[in-house]
């Protein structure tokens, strides 16, 4: 079972390494993580996708609450989120048919080519994981040279997380 968990954590150094170093000790594979900073300077957010079943989404949990740097932890895939992943991808395409038809599926995937090669072409595409893995699969005739991702990113749809409020108010005492 796949599992979307957001982890807004302090924004400073080792975090990353913190947390990813406890989560391989403890033998749970990141199928995808993406980190970004908030609309808070000093907050950044994490998202994982986590392979496993409720259990293991449990323990992921606790070990991630237990982290003095993680502010607040929330299981996105329980509730109602948009979620994104960004791709680049570079394809063969040396002559003008070839091409023709690449950037025809680039339009219905609502993509863009970014860099034009004399025997390439660089794609960027985004959406939602079914999305991509079905350019993905499109394009593999064509001869992909390279991908690259930035896996998952979410949000929960509505208002702001209550999870946040708290340390929100904390932060504004202390300033």
């Amino acid at each position: 079972m796949r599992h979307l968990l957001s982890a807004v954590v302090q924004n400073v150094p080792g975090v990353l390494a913190h947390i990813s170093g406890m989560l391989a000790s403890r033998g749970y594979n990141i199928d995808s993580l993406a980190v970004g900073e908030t609309e808070n300077k000093n907050l950044s957010r994490m998202t994982f996708v986590v392979m496993g079943d409720n259990h293991v989404l449990e323990q992921v949990r606790k070990q991630l609450e237990k982290i003095v740097t993680v502010v607040a932890v929330q299981d996105i895939s329980a509730r109602d989120y948009v979620e994104r992943d960004l791709m680049l991808i570079k394809v063969r395409a040396a002559s003008g048919s070839v091409r023709t038809e690449i950037r025809e599926l680039v339009d219905i995937f609502r993509g863009r080519v970014v860099d034009v090669g004399p025997e390439e072409l660089m794609i960027e595409i985004s959406g939602r994981e079914s999305k991509i893995q079905a350019f993905i699969e499109r394009m593999r005739p064509f001869s992909i040279l390279e991908l690259v991702r930035t896996g998952r990113i979410a949000m929960v749809r509505g208002s702001h997380p209550e999870e946040l409020d708290e340390f929100s108010a904390a932060q504004q005492m202390s300033e």
